[in-house]
């Protein structure tokens, strides 16, 4: 470039960058392996299995695990260790269950909310107690179920877990991403939101009750379309029809324009995917009793657990909705070898395992159920629906192409102690979310081994995980939802974890041999087995000793069943 000097004589120079500081560099060198990363990833990983469980804080699978963010940390000590008890007037600290089977606590919205004590993570006795009493229950069971609130399990009751934790990632600042029950989880499993962006488009559908449908979604409520587990539950109330972006349809890439009914407030998203001209990555929903899905009403059905279901542009939508099967049918699609060259897969349970387990517990007789929710699920029952899809494709073709994440929808309302981030105000003006902590955990043969993954992150880091490995335009990223942010998804949000962090770059670069599908195998005679024949020393982890919580349940606690 030219430089005039004082005297008017121009003078040229080679145009000379400023020496990167030690800090630019570093960060030059992380961006680089971040791409090597990324793009060892896409040439490894062509499937994703996502077994997407029910109602359990990190806390209280986790709470005692080695290396985590668990309740022995002095973060434990400041958020909730001892909380108190109304109805027994004393103070109580964590401890240690062993049983499977328990009752369901209350994990509504409000109840949340009140548990979290604008994240002093101290009122889960009191607020448990306090709606139960509400509800006309006995002052004995309100107390029972209060104190349930307090405890954790470990490797002695639910080994499975454990020993896939041990040997392949756990993520412990992983939060339910909207503070409520099940349902906005499993929207948030595959929209990365509840519908913030519908709210703001259609300022009228904004919730005014959280017991009503409405937008965002924060409660139970049965989506407007079917299949139902009863007649009962065609009838209404309904949630409103949902009509923002999802995985559903940025994984359908160019084929988003088969989506021609109920379409009105994604067209510019169909269009934009169009333009992309991207080949389809397929998708499949395996949900225990769905049947054919023509209505067969099948006790085991959770309609409310069946997140594309709430989506009209899916449901109505032949080409979309093919997309949906019984949980029966992915077992046969495994073992007879009909992935597509890529593939993203959801397995839920449901109310009664078709399996024939039986819950160990007399007492608990009828608590059949696997996907591991309180109050119908045997916990046991269901980690071994987890161990049956991992055998599954450890045991076939798909291992060393695959990753599996086990994740859960919300907390059930069970403590944790790490108070959870803020993000969009509802219509209630509490935060949308995030809520207690839930766990993940990453199985593949390309996983850190044994590693503990504490990048923050909530339900939508899954959509962002997708996003990256699949070259998928995120969901905020879209013309229909863009101009709501950030009430809306959040796969572009910076302070969400991608969920890279639990992958080896030794393993995926070639340098590491990949894990073993023996690592992630469990014998079929274990994982049929109830209880399950293996110890916590056969898992190869032992819990961490917990300085002031206790190894047993407080004086006159009884586990409580429904």
């Amino acid at each position: 470039m030219s430089i005039r000097n004082a005297s008017g004589f121009g003078r040229t120079f080679a145009k000379v960058s400023a020496p990167k500081s030690k800090s630019g560099r570093a960060a030059s060198a992380a961006q680089g392996a971040r791409r090597r990363l990324i793009a060892l990833l896409r040439a490894r990983i062509r499937h994703v299995f996502v077994v997407y469980q029910e109602n359990r804080s990190f806390d209280s699978y986790f709470g005692s695990f080695p290396g985590a963010d668990n309740l022995a940390t002095a973060e434990a000590r400041a958020h909730g260790f001892r909380q108190w008890d109304p109805i027994g007037g004393t103070w109580i600290v964590p401890f240690l269950l062993h049983a499977a089977d328990s009752s369901d606590a209350n994990h509504s919205r409000r109840a949340l909310l009140a548990k979290m004590d604008g994240g002093r993570m101290d009122r889960f006795i009191a607020g448990e107690e306090q709606h139960l009493l509400q509800q006309h229950a006995s002052p004995q069971y309100a107390h029972q179920l209060g104190l349930l609130t307090m405890a954790h399990e470990d490797c002695a009751t639910i080994p499975f877990l454990w020993m896939y934790a041990h040997r392949f990632a756990l993520y412990d600042h992983i939060f339910q991403a909207m503070t409520g029950p099940s349902t906005p989880g499993n929207i948030d499993l595959i929209a990365a939101q509840t519908g913030m962006t519908q709210a703001a488009r259609h300022p009228r559908q904004a919730f005014r009750s959280l017991y009503a449908p409405g937008e965002p979604v924060v409660n139970d409520i049965n989506p407007a379309f079917g299949p139902y587990a009863s007649p009962r539950q065609a009838l209404p109330p309904h949630q409103l029809d949902q009509t923002y972006a999802t995985l559903m349809l940025t994984l359908s890439g160019r084929n988003a324009r088969l989506a021609k009914k109920d379409d009105g407030d994604i067209q510019a998203d169909i269009a934009e995917l169009v333009r992309l001209d991207r080949r389809a990555v397929p998708w499949a929903w395996y949900q225990e009793g769905f049947g054919n899905g023509r209505g067969n009403h099948h006790p085991a059905y959770i309609p409310h657990h069946n997140a594309p279901q709430y989506f009209g542009y899916i449901r109505q939508n032949p080409p979309l909705w093919r997309g949906e099967h019984d949980l029966t049918a992915f077992f046969p699609a495994l073992q007879n070898r009909r992935l597509p060259a890529r593939s993203v897969v959801f397995i839920k349970g449901g109310f009664k395992n078709p399996f024939g387990w039986v819950p160990a517990n007399p007492l608990a007789a009828g608590m059949d159920g696997d996907d591991d929710h309180p109050g119908y699920s045997d916990s046991q029952l269901s980690e071994s629906l987890v161990a049956k899809v991992v055998n599954a494709v450890a045991r076939g073709p798909y291992w060393k192409s695959s990753v599996i994440i086990v994740t859960w929808d919300d907390s059930e309302g069970f403590y944790d102690h790490v108070p959870p981030p803020r993000f969009e105000t509802c219509p209630d003006r509490h935060p949308c979310g995030d809520g207690p902590r839930i766990p993940l955990l990453l199985i593949s043969p390309y996983a850190k081994s044994g590693a503990i993954v504490s990048a923050p992150g909530d339900t939508g880091s899954f959509a962002k995980f997708l996003d990256l490995l699949f070259r998928l335009p995120a969901l905020a990223s879209l013309p229909d939802e863009k101009p709501y942010l950030p009430a809306g998804p959040r796969d572009a949000n910076p302070r969400l974890t991608d969920l890279l962090g639990g992958f080896d770059p030794a393993r995926l670069a070639g340098a590491l041999p990949p894990i073993p599908a023996a690592q992630a195998e469990i014998p079929d005679g274990v994982v049929n087995h109830f209880p399950p024949p293996m110890s916590c020393a056969q898992t190869g982890v032992t819990p961490v000793v917990i300085p002031g919580a206790s190894l047993t349940p407080p004086p006159g606690f009884t586990n409580p069943l429904p």
